[in-house]
């Protein structure tokens, strides 16, 4: 799925636009320059675009569950939170489910999957970071391939993503983990045609499948 990340609400718009009509779902990328250094838009550039698809939040911050209502006002469908960013990830995802918002967890590169097993079974799917977060274009960490098979063993049926620095190059690496959501960044729209880019991806992913 395209992940769009800016701290502009001009390229937000030109982002929406690129690939409007073009896919289902995607995934708008949350910095607060605490937890991550960068920053980034917040939720009401994100309403004020009024996404024409549904859409979750990763939110790559301190105290998550400050931004879950606002999210929820603009239209998101879940709420990623970062299990590194909090003290207590069952309160987190309590806090969530109040606001009948779907939440997934997401997990740093250095996190191993024993570390959130236990909220395993409260999530509505796991985001794998293939990346360390925060900086846009970042370089590819294979290794966290191998956390797709341990989730899966633990929990077969959860839907698990993996985010960053995936590109055409090593696309079919990532298809071949048995990941079901693949989240690209700038392999999109750092293209000149980040439509055509997608396709070509979904294309890629659709053919290994077969």
């Amino acid at each position: 799925m395209p992940a769009l990340l800016t701290d502009e609400a001009q390229a937000l718009n030109k982002m929406v636009e690129s690939i409007s009509g073009q896919v289902p779902w995607a995934q708008v990328d949350i910095m607060d320059g605490q937890f991550v250094p960068s920053k980034s838009i917040g939720w009401r550039e994100i309403k004020a675009a009024k996404l024409p698809f549904d859409w979750e939040a990763h939110l790559m911050v301190k105290e998550p569950e400050s931004y879950f209502s606002g999210f929820k006002s603009a239209r998101a469908r879940r709420v990623i939170f970062h299990f590194e960013a909090v003290e207590d990830p069952r309160t987190v995802i309590e806090k969530a489910v109040k606001l009948d918002l779907e939440v997934g967890m997401a997990i740093n590169p250095g996190t191993p999957v024993s570390a959130v097993v236990d909220f395993l079974p409260l999530l509505d799917s796991v985001l794998i970071m293939s990346v360390i977060p925060g900086f846009y274009g970042s370089k590819f960490i294979p290794e966290v391939l191998d956390k797709v098979g341990e989730i899966r063993a633990i929990r077969p049926e959860i839907p698990i993503g993996i985010d960053g620095g995936i590109k055409e190059a090593n696309i079919l690496e990532v298809t071949a983990s048995g990941v079901d959501d693949i989240c690209v960044g700038s392999g999109i729209f750092l293209s000149g045609d980040p439509a055509g880019s997608w396709r070509r991806l979904q294309a890629l992913v659709n053919a290994a499948k077969r």
